[in-house]
């Protein structure tokens, strides 16, 4: 059986001002993993309804694996509204197909032969799909990367569901507004930025922490080093899964045998060509790879 890199978590549609396009960060996670040359998969769940097979056509025109089971409620959608200078604000809908991903047979074969797997809290708010992301995650083999990529949505995250994700991931990715609320959440507001990803590394016993701080650089801690890189100044088209393209590169990178710093800067080039591009699915140019 192949060993996927798995994009785990909500599948749904962002409706943008200009119309509707694929997203949900483990269909952008994959899709950007697999332009690396990897065998990636997006596992989720579809409703029973027109929107299903428009996802799943949107799925083949990217080239993208997928394994999403059909149930019974609506396939996912996002509002999102841009400001300005691009930056999105989301409305999710709740109670939708990929709150109630099963755990089939197939899902825990490719779980068995997993070679890395993102997932994040947006996908956990509801106690199904938040109880078969963990059996997932728990039956992956030891040496499978577990990118736990956070991704604070609205009310949609307890305390509980991040700290047994931080349990079960071995990469945490991370940005400065989220290292702000985690840092009153588990009660160390008072650390500078850098102390708090030292601090959170060094207690979940993780192999990496990746911060990113928008216009600000980014950071990737790993036990007694620390990797920076500044962001590239682009023009913004939409910041629309740019956070994804990054997870995605940065990943492919370091299971390609990158160095942890060279992987920084290849995720860093790609989520800023990302940002210059409509939509999270663009096709990133041979030269961004590495």
């Amino acid at each position: 059986m192949k060993r996927y890199i798995v994009g785990l978590g909500e599948a749904l549609w962002d409706v943008l001002p200009d119309g509707k396009k694929l997203g949900g960060a483990p269909a952008n996670f994959a899709y950007h993993a697999a332009q690396f040359g990897l065998d990636t998969i997006a596992i989720s769940a579809l409703g029973e309804d027109k929107l299903a097979e428009e996802t799943i056509e949107a799925l083949k025109e990217h080239n993208l694996n997928y394994l999403m089971p059909r149930v019974p409620y609506p396939t996912g959608t996002v509002q999102v509204t841009l400001t300005g200078d691009g930056i999105p604000t989301y409305d999710i809908k709740e109670n939708v197909a990929w709150d109630n991903i099963p755990y089939t047979d197939e899902m825990m074969e490719i779980a068995k032969n997993a070679r890395a797997v993102c997932f994040g809290s947006l996908a956990q708010r509801n106690v199904v799909s938040r109880e078969n992301i963990h059996k997932f995650l728990d039956a992956t083999p030891d040496d499978c990367v577990k990118i736990f990529d956070i991704n604070l949505r609205q009310q949609f995250y307890t305390k509980e569901v991040i700290k047994e994700s931080l349990k079960r991931c071995n990469i945490l990715k991370i940005n400065d507004e989220e290292l702000v609320l985690i840092g009153r959440m588990f009660g160390y507001p008072g650390l500078d930025i850098e102390n708090k990803c030292w601090l959170i590394l060094g207690k979940y016993n993780l192999d990496m922490l990746v911060l990113t701080c928008g216009t600000n650089g980014s950071y990737v801690f790993t036990p007694g080093q620390m990797s920076f890189q500044e962001t590239p100044k682009v023009e913004v088209a939409d910041t629309v899964g740019a956070g994804d393209s990054f997870t995605g590169s940065f990943c492919a990178s370091i299971l390609n045998g990158k160095p942890v710093p060279e992987a920084h800067k290849t995720a860093v080039q790609v989520s800023a060509f990302v940002c210059t591009q409509n939509g999270a699915m663009p096709v990133v140019p041979d030269r961004l790879k590495g």
